[in-house]
């Protein structure tokens, strides 16, 4: 038999380095993906990043309005598919294709925990200490498939959801693998997911980019560092607009002594328990850097407040997940 005939689904950078090593192994006969649309300040019609490599790589590539309309659910079978692989695709999969192919799907947390949009932002934000990937099958209910293969990492305390994002994609290639060869062999075997354990990750919004320094440090840092590259954490100090990029935790369980924002001379800021320092920021208008070089040069002042800049608003998060990662998911 030779290299088996993939179909992948795919839309966002997540799924990229597994689009380019499904080559390695299998054949990749068409990418599916969403169709392009306005983006930027000039709102140019702009293609997905995965039709872009696809493209570039000589697939032929499907922009559907939805991968369920007839037309393309019989472009997709005359592909000869033995497998269809899902990541980050931005639409649901129905059974028109799931009853005739086999398939899988990369979700880039430990299911069930982070089912939803935004797994990446809401775990860091929430202040688990692992995060990982689930591969599962597709479902009627949103990531609620039976699991096929996870791979769990944990989060550096300095690491952003950009960066975590970037490391968990580079993990896709092996487990999407691993789980392709078993479902094209039919030994693949799904472990049920624990209902009781799922909680929701929403999609992210604008209005909850920023934080209140009235929360212990350790949860201040996970959500500056859950909320960027976006919509990024902006504060305001004494009226003027800053962004939180990248910052770290010192003394966590000591009572401050201020009030909640009050920067210290030494660039660390009270938190209700504990201080955090920030190490890279940006200003209003300007570019991302050092905190140290920020202060000197804003000549902002010991005892200058840090303030939200509107009371933090979470969308589709599960208000109870908060704070309640600290053991992980496993």
């Amino acid at each position: 038999m030779g290299r088996p005939r993939v179909v992948f689904a795919g839309s966002g950078p997540f799924g990229l380095p597994v689009l380019r090593d499904l080559g390695r192994w299998a054949e990749v006969r068409l990418v599916v993906s969403q169709p392009a649309r306005p983006a930027g300040r000039g709102r140019t019609m702009t293609a997905t990043p995965v039709a872009e490599a696809a493209a570039a790589a000589g697939i032929d590539v499907l922009t559907p309005a939805s991968i369920d309309d007839a037309d393309a659910v019989a472009r997709i079978l005359a592909a000869g598919p033995d497998l269809l692989v899902v990541i980050a695709y931005g639409g649901r999969v129905g059974r028109a294709l799931l009853d005739r192919v086999p398939a899988c799907n990369l979700h880039a947390s430990l299911l069930p925990r982070w089912r939803g949009a935004a797994p990446i932002a809401r775990c860091m934000m929430a202040g688990d200490v692992e995060s990982g990937l689930t591969v599962i099958e597709l479902a009627d209910r949103i990531d609620a498939g039976r699991m096929y293969a996870r791979r769990s990492t944990p989060i550096d305390p300095l690491e952003t959801a950009g960066e975590l994002h970037d490391r968990l994609a580079a993990l896709g290639p092996e487990v999407i693998e691993e789980t392709g060869r078993a479902l094209l062999a039919g030994t693949a075997r799904g472990e049920v997911q624990d209902e009781s354990r799922a909680c929701h990750a929403g999609k992210l919004t604008k209005e909850e980019g920023t934080t209140d320094f009235a929360l212990p440090a350790d949860l201040v840092r996970a959500r500056i560092h859950g909320l960027t590259p976006w919509p990024g954490c902006t504060i305001s100090v004494d009226g003027a607009r800053l962004r939180l990029h990248r910052v770290r935790v010192i003394d966590a369980g000591a009572d401050p002594g201020t009030a909640p924002g009050t920067l210290r001379a030494d660039g660390a800021v009270a938190c209700a328990r504990g201080f955090i320092v920030p190490l890279e920021v940006q200003p209003a208008g300007g570019r991302l850097m050092p905190a140290a070089a920020w202060q000197q040069g804003a000549r902002t002042r010991a005892g200058a407040r840090m303030r939200p800049l509107a009371p933090p608003r979470d969308s589709g998060a599960a208000s109870t997940a908060r704070g309640t990662g600290a053991g992980g998911s496993s």
